[in-house]
């Protein structure tokens, strides 16, 4: 559907009517793969998945830390 649009084929709007998906939605991909390809500026692909993975870690270490801290507190109560 990119291709389509980016070749000039069809238009984003005929694309999006022919595959029944919004405008947007399309408008988007094109932009994308503009962005993956060098044309613009903006986050890769891959750096949007790997910046999606590192939160996903901190949020995960974060948590194991909150834990680790309350279970530091439960244990320094029970040795006095």
């Amino acid at each position: 559907m990119v291709e389509l649009c980016r070749r000039g084929d069809r238009s984003v709007g005929q694309v999006a009517k022919d595959f029944d998906l919004t405008e947007t939605a399309v408008r988007l991909w094109v932009s994308q793969a503009e962005v993956d390809a060098g044309e613009r500026d903006g986050l890769t692909s891959s750096e949007r998945e790997e910046l999606a993975a590192l939160r996903r870690e901190n949020r995960r270490l974060r948590e194991d830390v909150w834990v680790l801290k309350r279970a530091r507190a439960f244990f320094a109560k029970e040795t006095r």
